[in-house]
């Protein structure tokens, strides 16, 4: 097998783009790797910042990354420019994910809340809060009506992704 170098620091999340040609990488070493998934090559450093977590949109041509920083940042996929950073969590952004088509972007934080953004403009529109610990997770449902969440309370819950009510809390872990 090929082993290929590239982080000086922990890998935290790795990511296909929908086509499965690009894979990539999250570090705590503060940069987001784009390899070829195909023959190993790197094709990009993008300097991000302590990243715990990226994600591609839908159609692959932008990938989002979470930051130690308290913020997300929005790149061009194709030539790794800095399109657009959030701000808005009090903590460590943990996850990030996109909409099934592409239109909003979810945070998960340390500061416990789960933020939904317009990944078009970058306008912050609802927090969730409920959770009573850091949100280490955040997922679309395959409609993109529900959003899941995650967290170190040691539960998940359930929300309505355009209004933000909370469905369900699921408190099976211990």
């Amino acid at each position: 097998p090929l082993v290929q170098s590239g982080h000086a620091g922990w890998v935290t999340r790795v990511a296909f783009s929908p086509d499965g040609r690009w894979l990539a990488s999250a570090s705590d070493d503060g940069a987001i790797k784009l390899w070829d998934s195909h023959n190993g090559a790197l094709l990009r450093t993008f300097a991000a910042g302590g990243v715990t977590s990226v994600a591609f949109s839908p159609d692959g041509r932008w990938l989002a990354s979470a930051s130690a920083d308290n913020t997300l940042k929005l790149w061009d996929s194709h030539n790794g420019a800095l399109l657009r950073t959030f701000a808005g969590h009090a903590d460590e952004v943990t996850h990030v994910a996109f909409s099934p088509d592409g239109r909003w972007l979810a945070s998960a934080s340390r500061d416990q809340t789960i933020k939904l953004w317009d990944s078009h403009n970058g306008v912050l529109l609802r927090t969730f809060a409920g959770h009573t610990d850091r949100v280490s997770s955040v997922a679309f449902s395959p409609d993109g009506q529900r959003l899941a969440s995650a967290g170190g309370d040691r539960t998940i819950k359930l929300w309505e992704s355009h209004n933000g009510a909370l469905l369900r809390t699921f408190a099976g872990h211990v």
